[in-house]
């Protein structure tokens, strides 16, 4: 196989995307479109939000994947990860050609030089953090382009947004060290704990790959990080001692200087929160603390991109300060009131705190949150929010591996749901089934705790598939109710059914 590092130029290059209707692929696939490439691509029949997109940008779409998918004049092969060189048969049918090809991380990694990138990275938060920066950036009117791991509705719906080609901001993800290939400018870190524990069989791995991480950071380069997480603050220290020459910029309720959350509180249906450097207080749309943080790295991120910009611009110096405290270099007046109504407009992205509809009176929810941290910080939000709701979760554990390495933290994190229902465990590609563990362990170690705190037996439900749950949870469920499915699995479908046969008047108690 001819491998590459290297991009051709897009204007007119002719580029096949195996896998491409995976989220990252097909928001990279809008970016090669933007700049002139001429695209093709292969994927399963099975239907995803990402076929319209792909669609809407020309791409000539082929289902399955056969040599004979490959156009006959081709400049590069890019696959998505989940596709190995050496099996999938375009990409052997390539390697017989000497067509160049690169992985999804790899092409990523490739684009970035040619922009003043930044990565934002960690265990949780990082597809929000990316979605948000997007926005404020758009705020800014700031000549950037931002991919998400998520479709984004201040995107249009899409997981990519191009405003420009001066400065790049992209998700960047730890799993197999995928954002090795990436070179920043600038990182974000959001949170550092055990996960992926198939690859990072301790917390010590996965905490030297984010190491590993910072340390490309060039000599100035900036790494904003969260100083309320102990793996962030630990992640950071361990770079800095290595690199002084790295700026370290904290934000958080821990944190030091201009990105300190001095406050958090709810009500009617905003989150507000404080930051140290300015004036007036920012609102949000979407539930939960957690995002609040994530927040606070957007407007970080998004403050040291405007300031660079500015100082490429003669004349364009920061005039002064308006809406701001002292010591917030680089901002001008009216940039606060932009950001802070860029955050309020913001209303969340695919599958993360995502509200798919009301219907009977009950709120219908889905989020990706498939970490015990992710679950339990979801879950507290979400009642925090709405505290007069009676909150029931469907969540679908993901990975045989990360159950059973979190398995006591699985088991307390949906302590605050009202009512929780379990499944199977959603398996994964990459590994085999564990005999020793299956969903109804989890679910009587889940239900075990729970009796422990004082919930009643009957709060506590397990259906092995969600198909199963759909007549009893349409029949438990009643006007007030919030119903959140969670994970990484399959389950979302039992929720978008519920909205349904909700919606026609059907189940429910008075």
């Amino acid at each position: 196989m001819s491998h590459t590092s290297i991009l051709p130029p897009l204007q007119g290059a002719r580029i096949h995307l195996v896998g491409a209707k995976g989220t990252g692929m097909a928001a990279f696939a809008e970016i090669l479109k933007a700049q002139g490439a001429i695209l093709s691509g292969s994927d399963v029949a099975d239907v995803f939000y990402t076929d319209a997109i792909l669609a809407g940008l020309g791409v000539d779409m082929r289902v399955g994947f056969s040599a004979s998918n490959l156009p006959e004049q081709l400049d590069l092969v890019i696959h998505s990860a989940a596709y190995a060189p050496d099996r999938n048969p375009e990409l052997l049918e390539a390697a017989r050609r000497s067509i160049p090809v690169m992985s999804y991380p790899e092409a990523l990694g490739a684009l970035s030089v040619k922009y003043d990138s930044s990565g934002i990275a960690g265990v949780h938060g990082k597809t929000t953090t990316t979605a948000m920066a997007g926005c404020l950036m758009a705020g800014l009117g700031l000549p950037a382009t931002i991919l998400a791991g998520s479709a984004v509705a201040g995107f249009g719906g899409r997981s990519t947004k191009i405003l420009g080609d001066r400065f790049f901001v992209a998700e960047t993800c730890e799993y197999r060290r995928h954002f090795l290939n990436f070179h920043p400018r600038r990182i974000v870190l959001t949170s550092v704990e055990s996960d992926h524990q198939d690859y990072y069989p301790r917390y010590e791995d996965i905490l030297a790959a984010f190491i590993e991480y910072g340390l490309l950071l060039p000599r100035g380069g900036e790494l904003i990080y969260c100083a309320d997480d102990a793996g962030a603050c630990e992640a950071a220290s361990a770079i800095c001692e290595r690199r002084p020459d790295i700026s370290l910029v904290p934000y958080g309720k821990k944190a030091s200087g201009p990105f300190k959350v001095e406050y958090y509180r709810t009500g009617n249906g905003k989150a507000v929160f404080r930051l140290s450097a300015f004036a007036d207080e920012f609102a949000l749309r979407v539930p939960g603390e957690h995002l609040a943080l994530d927040a606070t790295a957007a407007i970080a991120l998004s403050c040291s991109i405007l300031e660079s910009w500015r100082d490429e611009r003669p004349g364009a110096a920061a005039t002064g300060v308006d809406g701001l405290s002292a010591g917030s270099a680089g901002l001008r007046p009216g940039d606060a009131e932009k950001l802070r109504e860029a955050l309020l407009a913001f209303s969340g992205s695919k599958r993360r705190s995502e509200i798919l509809g009301e219907a009977g009176g009950v709120i219908f929810m889905d989020d990706y949150g498939h970490h015990p941290t992710a679950i339990r910080d979801t879950i507290q939000g979400i009642k925090a929010f709405w505290p007069e709701r009676r909150l029931v979760v469907d969540f679908m554990s993901h990975t045989y591996s990360r159950t059973k390495a979190l398995f006591e933290e699985f088991s307390a994190c949906l302590d605050e749901a009202d009512i929780v229902i379990l499944h199977r465990i959603y398996a994964s590609a990459r590994e085999a089934a564990d005999p020793a563990l299956d969903g109804k362990k989890l679910y009587d170690a889940v239900a075990a705790h729970r009796a422990a705190k004082g919930s009643r037996a009957d709060t506590a439900l397990y259906f092995e598939n969600p198909d199963e749950a759909r007549e009893p949870v349409l029949g438990l469920l009643r006007e007030g109710d919030l119903f959140l499915t969670m994970g990484a699995g399959d389950n979302w479908k039992l929720g978008v059914w519920l909205l349904g046969r909700k919606g026609q008047g059907e189940g429910g108690k008075a």
